[in-house]
């Protein structure tokens, strides 16, 4: 194994390739440059992993010609806002998986195109998405399950994509249920009402970036494509089961904040009733004044109470009995 390291020294940093590696027994034993990958992967027992980020066209032109890649399939790869999918192309897989990541309070979406072919994976990044390294790190230390191939390297991305969901959910949950807490001690202000829409919409796009993984899962354990081994379907499965996970979360997460919006709608319409009865309450209230003022205050000679002796204090005295009065119910009724 070391002999293979000395014919095979890592070649120097360039742009657009993050790593580009042989396996063989689980075991990386070679980096090696892009020119080489072919005759690598044609070898029995061999793997070869490339990751590339924002791929230029030149940079793709050479890795179809070491896997005789479709020209349909490059071209996707070279621009991104593709749906999720999975295409055949002669013994070769193409399939786009969408990437998410909560920047600056939104959810941002990056893709992830993969080729997987006899003896090879490719992964193309493009967009915000966590680097791939880890996985690569990870399955390193168990070289027994990565000796199972490429079909498997495959599943470990995938699965790796559809576990970073939660965390954006788990972001936005927390965001949710301060929103739930707040929501019936105030209605909600212009900017919370557009924070809520911008959220639902999110995690519209969220649902709809995650959910066409199910059918890509779904071919991928099918005996239509020989690609995949059936000891890999199970795994497959298992990845189907997170997406079915990170739905209900999605929909739970919408469902709140539905809920909550019209939980505010209902507090506001509460408030503006309360408003409206203390207006109401003290408008007739001083209702009576204006009323009696106004009857008192028209010029005319031949009105009794005019000239009473105690007819000042006695309707004063009236007023503010009437008003004591009509406040006291209107108090007692919880308008005031």
């Amino acid at each position: 194994m070391e002999n293979v390291r000395n014919l095979t020294p890592a070649p120097g940093p360039i742009s657009g390739i993050i790593a580009c590696g042989v396996y063989t027994a689980g075991r990386r034993i070679a980096d090696i440059p892009i020119e080489e990958a072919g005759e690598w992967a044609k070898k029995s027992g061999h793997v070869v992993w490339i990751g590339l980020l924002e791929p230029d066209r030149n940079l793709l032109l050479r890795v179809q010609a070491q896997f005789h890649l479709h020209e349909l399939a490059i071209e996707d790869a070279e621009h991104p806002h593709q749906r999720p999918k999975i295409e055949q192309y002669g013994d070769a897989l193409f399939i786009v998986a969408r990437t998410a990541q909560l920047i600056d309070g939104r959810v941002t979406f990056g893709e992830t195109h993969l080729f997987v072919g006899s003896g090879y994976i490719v992964s193309v990044r493009h967009g915000p998405s966590t680097s791939y390294a880890a996985v690569r790190q990870h399955w390193e230390s168990c070289p027994h399950s990565l000796a199972k191939g490429e079909d498997f390297v495959l599943y470990a991305i995938l699965d790796f994509i559809v576990d970073n969901y939660m965390p954006v959910l788990e972001q936005i949950e927390d965001e949710v249920e301060a929103i739930e807490d707040k929501v019936l001690l105030k209605p909600m202000t212009a900017p919370d009402i557009e924070r809520l829409y911008m959220l639902r919409r999110d995690l519209l796009r969220l649902r709809n970036a995650a959910l066409p993984l199910v059918e890509v899962c779904r071919r991928l354990t099918s005996a239509e494509l020989p690609q995949i081994h059936t000891a890999m379907h199970p795994l497959f499965r298992d990845v189907t089961d997170h997406i079915r996970t990170v739905q209900e979360k999605i929909d739970s997460l919408r469902e709140v904040l539905a809920f909550a919006f019209e939980a505010s709608l209902l507090v506001g319409q509460s408030q503006e009733t309360a408003n409206t009865k203390k207006l109401a309450s003290w408008a007739a209230i001083l209702a009576v004044p204006t009323a009696l003022a106004g009857i008192y205050g028209m010029n005319f000679d031949s009105m009794p109470e005019l000239k009473m002796e105690y007819g000042y204090p006695v309707v004063l005295g009236a007023i503010a009995l009437i008003c004591t009065f009509l406040y006291w119910r209107f108090r007692k009724n919880g308008w005031l």
